[in-house]
């Protein structure tokens, strides 16, 4: 997600930003249940697809039988414009945001996951961080820079170590011809045309678990890279700034519905790390 915004939205951005859109009452159909609104991505699993197969799907329909409601999505790309929806009110939640995102109000963390190297099990590469001397002399395949120009911490981290030559970035976005295009890098290192794939850990879990050839999935470590570049993260649902309430009962389903939730995580391959591990 982008924080970058168009020049005729910017009122509406700034009026947004002081005057919170409030969660309103559920809508309601004879003999329907009321509506859980969730933003989400129509074409970025593992989180979410228009098949509801997603773990954020998942997630979401966990949440919203405990508020006695139905999902009801709107669907977006998740880039730029991406929040906005969600602070226009055109929809209540978004079930995976960094914790520390300010564009939203976030609830306390449900999981974290990091940064991982993804290779072959066969080719017993042994990878665990950057400083691996090998990495010289693979193959690497990363995802590109996002949509408003910033690259993902694995090409910061490949850079400061002169590692260039040697990388080869696959588009997620803007690639309506291919199915799962997130997917593709992990394609690449079980066909061999990639050595080692370092990507957020919901995408190669989820992707290595579904290739033909056994993959090894291993952590980023240490999770920050000296000095300060982080590749573990808190992932929180969002809502909007000022719904305090809403946020407080969402955070009761969360913990009422932990071990549930875990398991969904582990059912899609999600590598899960401790903050006390890392």
């Amino acid at each position: 997600m982008t924080r970058a915004m168009f020049r005729p939205l910017w009122m509406l951005a700034l009026v947004l930003a002081i005057v919170p859109v409030a969660r309103p009452a559920a809508s309601t159909a004879r003999g329907a249940l009321p509506v859980l609104k969730v933003c989400a991505d129509p074409d970025n699993l593992p989180f979410s697809n228009g098949r509801g197969e997603g773990f954020e799907n998942r997630i979401a329909e966990l949440v919203a039988r405990d508020l006695h409601e139905t999902v009801q999505y709107r669907w977006m790309p998740q880039r730029r414009g991406f929040i906005r929806t969600l602070k226009a009110g055109e929809c209540d939640l978004v079930i995976g945001v960094p914790s520390g995102y300010d564009m939203v109000l976030a609830t306390t963390p449900y999981y974290r996951s990091t940064y991982v190297f993804v290779s072959a099990k066969r080719r017993n590469l042994g990878l665990h961080s950057f400083d691996d001397p090998i990495l010289r002399s693979l193959k690497i395949g990363i995802h590109a820079s996002a949509e408003d120009g910033f690259n993902q911490p694995p090409a910061h981290a490949l850079a400061r170590r002169g590692i260039v030559g040697n990388i080869v970035g696959f588009k997620m976005m803007d690639v309506e011809t291919v199915r799962n295009p997130q997917g593709r890098v992990i394609d690449a290192v079980a066909s061999g045309n990639i050595d080692v794939a370092i990507v957020w850990g919901p995408f190669g879990g989820y992707f290595a678990k579904r290739q033909r050839v056994p993959l090894e999935v291993t952590p980023v470590s240490p999770a920050i890279d000296p000095p300060s570049l982080p590749f573990a993260f808190d992932i929180s649902m969002g809502v909007r700034k000022g719904e305090v309430d809403f946020k407080k009962q969402l955070e009761s389903i969360l913990e009422r519905r932990r071990s549930q939730i875990r398991k969904i995580l582990d059912d899609y391959g999600v590598p899960i790390v401790n903050a006390i591990d890392q």
